[in-house]
């Protein structure tokens, strides 16, 4: 004999379990399909039959930026070099993680990596990825200017102003629907972005203030964050770091014009020999 009683139950919850989001999937579809789209447009039916994932980059979660963040990576490190030597990498990691604790946005897994190029730059990318080059390090006096540039690099992953300018690139390229992009057009865009650096002139003053902030509060004087960009403006060759950062002797007197606000004692990281001494022992 049937137990009816239990068997309403279960059909309550199959279809609350699979009926009603099957139903949604169906109606997504349908839309998508109805919706006249541009010619490069993603194809919702297909992707979601092969399992290909889709990113909202309006509306991008921290774990989800995170994992591109990490598939980024993966390709960069098949474009520039990765040192691999580990008391640099670790010495890098400790200043970073100094600066981390000091960050608005502590829930990022941060990861720091040394790339060996001679080239006076830094750059980052989503999900708490920082990269220095080695001529970088080399370039900076002391800890305190080093930490400068990795607090402006943070700035913008707080800031999420790569996630901006993905967004803006997707839509000027005609890639960009109402569904999103898929994980290796997101990638491609993304590891594009962060080498050649296009980044706009607001941008860069909300990561120097963010990163002035971060480099305040971690401990280190804040003026190595002025020192550092004074001492490669006057450079014959203007460094990579200021050639791709538009408006660097405006970006100056913004950031005097902070630090004279609020000012601080803190002389930490400014120890010019110390530093000279650990970098080339660590760049051998």
């Amino acid at each position: 004999m049937i137990n009816w009683n239990k068997f309403l139950a279960s059909y309550r919850v199959w279809r609350r379990r699979w009926l009603y989001p099957l139903i949604s999937v169906i109606v997504a579809i349908s839309l998508c399909l109805s919706t006249p789209l541009p010619s490069k447009a993603i194809d919702l039916l297909p992707l979601l039959f092969q399992g290909v994932q889709i990113f909202q980059l309006s509306n991008l979660s921290t774990r989800q930026e995170v994992e591109l963040g990490r598939q980024m990576n993966n390709e960069l490190r098949q474009e520039v070099r990765i040192s691999r030597n580990r008391q640099l990498t670790s010495y890098i990691e400790e200043v970073g993680r100094r600066l981390a604790a000091n960050s608005d946005r502590p829930n990022i897994p941060y990861t720091f990596q040394v790339v060996e190029d001679d080239a006076v730059n830094a750059f980052a990318t989503l999900g708490g990825f920082v990269y220095v080059n080695t001529g970088l390090i080399q370039a900076a006096e002391n800890e305190a200017e080093l930490a400068s540039v990795i607090g402006h690099e943070m700035g913008h992953i707080e800031g999420k102003h790569l996630v901006k300018q993905m967004r803006q690139r997707a839509i000027a390229s005609g890639i960009a629907t109402a569904t999103g992009l898929n994980r290796s057009q997101a990638v491609a865009i993304g590891v594009d972005l962060a080498l050649n650096r296009p980044r706009s002139r607001q941008d860069e003053y909300d990561a120097d203030t963010r990163g002035l902030k971060i480099l305040t509060q971690a401990g280190y004087a804040p003026s190595a964050m002025v020192s550092f960009m004074k001492k490669l403006q006057g450079r014959s060759v203007i460094p990579t770091f200021l050639s791709t950062h538009p408006g660097a002797s405006d970006r100056v007197k913004s950031l005097q014009r902070q630090i004279d606000d609020l000012p601080s004692n803190s002389n930490y990281g400014l120890d010019n020999a110390d530093y000279k001494a650990n970098i080339r022992a660590l760049l051998l």
